[in-house]
């Protein structure tokens, strides 16, 4: 946790360090992404380094040759920081920090950095806290032999130990303590949330999950859909032109002018090497899509790269545990891509979320998928059943209401479970 702290004073000048491992497809996109998630911390990126290596290199990542390349650049530059493309091993910032006389940050660092500033609801902010300290303990157990030495004393016993050995196992308990309090913490909010999920199975409302690649426009999409419905303004969701602007699930009910609902989630979105420990801490958020009946992927269709924004998101969906769901595929920003809009090819929509436009469309594609099971229909309700027509205003899409004389018949699209429960009062 103190590295990751003092990360905040350092960020101002940074070198950027690559490795191009056997000309990878995506290495370019890989840097580029780098520089963007430096700038999300107002990070200036003054250099970048790379290197096309078969392996890299286990004392220092990049070939110990490139070492003085680097130190030349970062004087030059008058940098104060070195980020590198990967997650490196604690002997490796080790090496490299003595190497290079300078402060040295990998990529899983700079994320879990963005994602504790960004963290904005107690949840996240455990979440976030969980994955850091998972990081450091590794690394501070890396120290043990460099610190074990800074101590002296003979005698036998716990007095044996250096006073750098001993530091380090407290420190080292501590941090054990910690992840054990958290993790206990998160148990309960996840019971919480398992509570909610099950009363939401109850009232049978559908659950529709918006995933996809961190700025690809999730919240974007979210909050036009709550204006085209008219939802208030304070139900709107934070959304910016940034990595991760948003961390916390938003979970929003919507109701269409027929009076059917489902519930809209927006999930933290995804980025390429995102830390397995923060994957793992945002288990549970990211099981909110695992119970949804529909999946929006969302994909910045204008970014060349959205092949492998969606291999990424659908490796990430995979990795806890959100297989075979209906999924319609939402390229967002056709704007900007140029390429015609609104389309719809199967389970593809091609819109704009910015402009509003193909959302009325998406709609009744959501609309297929998880209404699929409604049955219109003719019921005559008896006058003394009042209640019962209450219910069906308020549950189901009436469109005719006309008083006979042995009660109320309604013509109606109804739930295929309001349908059974009702079944006697249907007119063949």
């Amino acid at each position: 946790m103190d590295r990751i702290k003092e990360v905040d004073v350092l960020l101002e000048k940074a070198i950027l360090v690559g490795v191009n491992l056997r000309n990878g497809e995506h290495f370019d996109y890989s840097m580029e992404e780098l520089e963007n998630l430096a700038e999300a911390l107002n990070v200036e990126v003054v250099g970048i380094v790379t290197q096309n290596l078969e392996r890299i290199t286990p004392s220092h990542y990049v070939g110990t040759g490139k070492i003085e390349e680097i130190k030349n650049f970062y004087d030059e530059a008058q940098a104060n920081l070195v980020i590198f493309n990967d997650e490196l091993s604690p002997s490796q910032i080790r090496n490299l920090e003595r190497d290079l006389e300078t402060k040295v940050i990998d990529r899983t660092m700079l994320i879990l950095d963005i994602f504790g500033r960004r963290a904005k609801t107690r949840e996240a902010q455990m979440q976030v806290e969980l994955a850091q300290l998972q990081y450091m303990l590794p690394r501070l157990v890396g120290l043990h032999a460099s610190l074990s030495r800074q101590g002296g004393g003979t005698g036998g016993g716990f007095k044996n130990r250096g006073a750098g050995e001993t530091k380090l196992e407290l420190d080292r308990r501590k941090i054990e303590d910690q992840i054990a309090k958290i993790k206990k913490e998160l148990e309960v909010v996840k019971e919480q949330r398992e509570t909610q999920r099950k009363q939401r199975r109850k009232n049978a409302i559908p659950v529709v999950s918006i995933v996809g690649y961190t700025n690809a426009g999730k919240s974007t999409i979210m909050n036009q859909l709550l204006t085209k419905i008219g939802q208030e303004d304070h139900k709107q969701v934070f959304e910016k032109d940034m990595l991760f602007a948003t961390l916390e699930t938003s979970v929003r009910q919507i109701e269409l002018p027929d009076k059917k609902t489902f519930l809209l989630t927006d999930t933290v979105g995804f980025v390429s090497k995102l830390p397995h420990h923060l994957v793992k801490a945002f288990r549970s958020t990211l099981e909110e899509a695992r119970d949804a009946d529909l999946l929006l992927h969302v994909v910045d269709v204008s970014n060349s790269e959205h092949g492998f924004m969606m291999e990424v998101t659908n490796e990430t969906l995979k990795a806890v545990g959100v297989e075979g769901i209906p999924t319609i595929y939402v390229y967002n920003k056709a704007d900007i891509a140029s390429v015609p809009y609104p389309v719809i090819s199967g389970d593809n929509i091609w819109i704009s979320a910015k402009e509003g436009t193909g959302l009325e469309e998406l709609l009744q594609m959501i609309r297929q998928h998880i209404f699929s099971d409604y049955v219109t229909c003719k019921m005559l309700i008896p006058y003394e059943q009042g209640n019962i027509v209450s219910y069906l205003n308020e549950h189901a899409a009436v469109y005719e209401t006309v008083y006979e004389e042995n009660g109320t018949l309604l013509t109606l699209e109804i739930k295929e479970a309001d349908y059974t429960k009702f079944q006697k009062y249907v007119i063949k």
